[in-house]
């Protein structure tokens, strides 16, 4: 594979377009207007639109931003969840040049037919649809040039964003966030780490015959390239008013699909949102989902799942000391019952509906663009009197993890008793299984196991 190192001249590119983007919303921002006062809705609207043009990876912290708490007030959040993973496609002479770097100077004769014009195009690359030389449909999942160099340079920043974020009387630490987004940005240029994620998703979720992973194909891929097996299926929003025993059978899958591979080996899908799925069917029936895209998976330690089920099982049965147990399991430090109490206004928004033991929606009465808003501006309050509060690494991903899935399902307009599937997916939680089998799982996938992959007593 041709080398593609993290290079001065690429970050000093990268750095004058996003300032030429960003230039009227940072004088906005010196001007102290741009977080505050009576303008942040207009300037809600200018920094999305700026961020919207920038596209790549500064787009995609932009999103990861809009679902944590508090950390932009509510104008901000709703137009940056608006933002699409979405960026103009690189043409074919790109294209051709890119595939050589990656398969050799013979790469078309590798395939029966490869597509000119990409099947889409994300923050970090495209996909092309292909054909096999044995006649398998392919999806080929190239990257953008020189993203180690634009990524490096979107973390830097990042870090400039948040530091200005520090200056607007904050409510949320932002040290830790920083650390988390960038290191899972990083990961998702490695395209062996996704393909390695892709056979460990495959094996987790081999019972569940109603979910589908794409298989890879080494032989047409490298760290750039990931080729894998396309799958047919239809956009999951065709669906939006579908019977609800329809609507309700993808939820189900959904649900699945997500919760498992985390309690049973503490693992996430950690970019739940729509088109990371799709739907398929077998003579006009419904008959499962495809799960798309692995370039987001987080691995938790086992003492973080062990604080998630902890923390479900004392807010179900009104166990205060376990709930404040599961706090600090997450990393969560001086907790005082003011602290808990704001704590408990975000954990009984996502717990809530595996508490209720009923069939219902997700979210009684909110729209997808709104999940999470008015739990956000709560803790704004009660946090704007007591300071600001330091989130631990983990709970970056799982947050935004539990939002995107909790949206889709509004999309979706499911209404089960999510109470009896969470149930199920936390049936005989062992925290010591769960390290064992975690060990063993990324192992047999070959990706690394994580050092904190130990059982801690507090």
């Amino acid at each position: 594979m041709a080398s593609e190192a993290n290079r001065f001249s690429g970050r000093v590119r990268r750095y004058g377009q996003v300032g030429t983007n960003l230039g009227y919303a940072a004088v906005r921002v010196a001007s102290s207007k741009l977080l505050n006062g009576d303008g942040r809705s207009v300037n809600a609207v200018i920094l999305a639109k700026s961020l919207g043009k920038i596209k790549g990876p500064l787009m995609k912290i932009a999103q990861m931003v809009s679902t944590i708490p508090d950390l932009v007030p509510g104008e901000y959040a709703s137009e940056l969840a608006k933002l699409q993973n979405s960026a103009p496609p690189m043409g074919w002479p790109f294209v051709r040049r890119r595939m050589e770097a990656e398969l050799g100077a013979d790469w078309q004769s590798k395939f029966m037919e490869f597509g000119r014009e990409p099947a889409a195009a994300a923050s970090l690359g495209q996909v092309h649809r292909a054909r096999s030389a044995e006649g398998c449909a392919l999806a080929c999942k190239l990257q953008y040039p020189d993203m180690e160099s634009v990524v490096e340079a979107d973390i830097n920043q990042l870090k400039i964003i948040f530091a200005v974020y520090r200056r607007m009387n904050p409510v949320v630490l932002t040290d830790e966030i920083a650390i988390e987004l960038s290191e899972r940005l990083r990961e998702e240029l490695d395209y062996f780490r996704e393909a390695c994620s892709l056979v460990l998703y495959q094996k987790i979720l081999a019972d569940f015959g109603e979910i589908h992973i794409p298989r890879t194909v080494p032989s047409l891929s490298s760290g750039r390239l990931l080729t894998m097996s396309w799958e047919e299926g239809r956009p999951l929003l065709d669906f939006r008013n579908a019977a609800l025993e329809t609507r309700n059978l993808i939820g189900s899958a959904l649900f699945r699909a997500w919760w498992h591979p985390f309690a049973s080996i503490g693992v996430i899908h950690g970019d739940p949102h729509l088109g990371n799925y799709s739907i398929r069917e077998k003579d006009g029936v419904v008959s499962g989902i495809n799960l798309l895209d692995f370039g987001c998976i987080r691995i938790f330690s086992p003492h973080f799942v062990r604080g998630v089920v902890d923390l479900y099982q004392g807010l179900r049965d009104g166990r205060k000391a376990q709930v404040v147990h599961a706090y600090e399991t997450w990393g969560f430090v001086d907790l005082g019952s003011e602290i808990i109490d704001v704590l408990n206004i975000w954990a009984r928004f996502i717990y809530g509906p595996l508490i209720d033991d009923r069939v219902r929606s997700i979210a009684d009465g909110i729209k997808p663009g709104e999940y999470g808003r008015r739990e956000a501006f709560a803790i704004h309050e009660a946090l704007r009197k007591k300071g600001p509060i330091k989130v631990p690494r983990e709970f970056v991903f799982m947050d935004r993890a539990a939002i995107g899935l909790g949206a889709v399902f509004l999309h979706l307009r499911a209404e089960m008793n999510f109470h009896i599937l969470f149930e199920r997916a936390v049936h005989g939680f062992d925290v010591e299984e769960l390290a064992k089998s975690q060990t063993r799982e990324l192992e047999l996938a070959g990706i690394a196991v994580p050092d904190d992959n130990v059982v801690r007593t507090l």
